[in-house]
């Protein structure tokens, strides 16, 4: 029976030994299971979080740098205008001279373009496999340089025939010139806040009216009525010339070059330069205004080292304005760059206070509040399209899609 009964044992051992295999398998696959399906989970809500934190880094990042582009328009330009204003109070003649400061600075941002220029960082717009030909980028740069060095001559004989208020003041008509361009060339859609930043814009500019009229009478009144009429219609033209360069300019990179790259944005600039700069100095001798020059240095009321020192830091701060401009358009639009030049308009006299210690009257402290309230307006409309954009985009994208239907299922 001992036997017996180790012969039954033994079966049921070894069945119960072979059973347990299959259940180990069975419990493994479950963990298994169990750990896959943490790891889906987590993944799932890993992934958006991630891309919503890229997202809002990048959004502060643009951001940032449209901060940067603003502070180069604003500080830059108006320094290289109270330059250009002083170069023509000191003693300077020549208006091709005047010209040649505002484009003839390029060649300092050489180093810079072929050393430190990374070549393969993108912005806004995707690379479109189809690129214009040598000779249609020729032609634009050709035509823009021109362009340029006209606008930057009618600005020179504006400044030359009529004070820095009323200078100023046409010279934020480029903002409705931009805006009319934009509408044609740039599909511009005028929002209600778009259209508030534009109102207070020009109600900003046109309080400096009554501001040259109570307080420059004495120098209005040395301005002939030749004088004024000439400096009017040429500051008028250079404004509306202005206004269609920085709607050309945004046209070319979206609609012709179609991608926006670091170099293309320094070929843009380094070759209208160049070529504004070569009609520039061809009117300079057809002219005859440089037979002028050695005299206009010697007679320089604050010197010779003072008049070179201003042609200098002129275009010096002329190229970082551009710089400026130039990466307004590429990260929001050209109409936002005008806004951000046209602040200059309040922005200016508050200088010239400091500079040339003009007297400080409630009327300009009133034209530089509305010229604020106007450019916070239209970067609020820049803000809600920027949540609207990123709202669609998070809406069609795919692998959020996907990562929401794998937490509910």
């Amino acid at each position: 029976m001992g036997e017996a009964q180790e012969v039954q044992h033994s079966p049921e051992t070894c069945f119960t030994i072979h059973m347990g295999e299959p259940q180990e398998v069975h419990l493994s696959k479950i963990a298994n299971g169990v750990k896959e399906t943490h790891f889906l989970e987590d993944s799932s809500f890993h992934g958006p979080m991630n891309e919503s934190t890229k997202s809002r880094k990048k959004m502060y990042y643009r951001w940032f740098r449209i901060a940067i582009h603003s502070a180069l328009v604003l500080v830059c330009g108006s320094a290289a205008l109270l330059l250009g204003r002083l170069y023509y109070e000191k003693g300077g003649k020549s208006k091709w001279m005047g010209t040649l400061v505002q484009l003839g600075g390029f060649p300092i941002l050489l180093p810079y373009y072929f050393i430190s220029a990374p070549r393969n960082l993108t912005t806004n717009y995707s690379i479109h496999p189809n690129q214009p030909s040598a000779s249609m980028l020729a032609f634009i740069y050709v035509s823009i340089g021109l362009l340029l060095a006209l606008g930057c001559y009618l600005y020179s004989v504006g400044l030359w025939n009529l004070p820095v208020s009323t200078y100023s003041l046409i010279c934020s008509s480029q903002l409705a010139f931009n805006a009319f361009f934009s509408y044609f060339l740039n599909s511009l859609k005028f929002t209600p806040y778009i259209v508030n930043s534009l109102v207070l814009l020009t109600i900003s500019s046109t309080l400096l009216v009554f501001q040259n009229e109570s307080s420059d009478d004495s120098e209005s009144s040395q301005i002939s009525k030749k004088k004024y009429v000439i400096g009017f219609i040429c500051t008028v033209g250079a404004s509306a010339g202005y206004g269609l360069w920085l709607s050309l300019t945004q046209f070319v990179f979206k609609k012709v070059i179609k991608k926006e790259t670091f170099k293309v944005v320094m070929d843009m600039m380094i070759y209208t330069f160049l070529v504004g700069t070569c009609a520039i100095i061809v009117g300079l001798f057809a002219s005859g205004e440089w037979k002028g020059l050695k005299n206009e240095i010697n007679e320089y009321e604050t010197g010779k080292a003072s008049y070179v020192l201003n042609l200098t830091f002129t275009a010096i701060f002329w190229q970082l304005f551009t710089i400026g401009c130039l990466g307004l358009i590429r990260e929001v639009s050209s109409l936002f760059c005008n806004a951000i030049t046209v602040l200059r308009v309040p922005l200016v006299p508050m200088l010239a206070v400091i500079f040339f210690h003009d007297k400080m009257h409630g009327i300009k402290v009133i034209s530089m509040m509305l010229a604020i309230w106007g450019i916070i307006s239209y970067v609020y409309q820049q803000y809600i399209d920027d949540t609207k954009s990123k709202n669609i985009n998070t809406s069609h994208d795919p692998k959020a899609s996907a990562s929401v239907d794998g937490v509910h299922k």
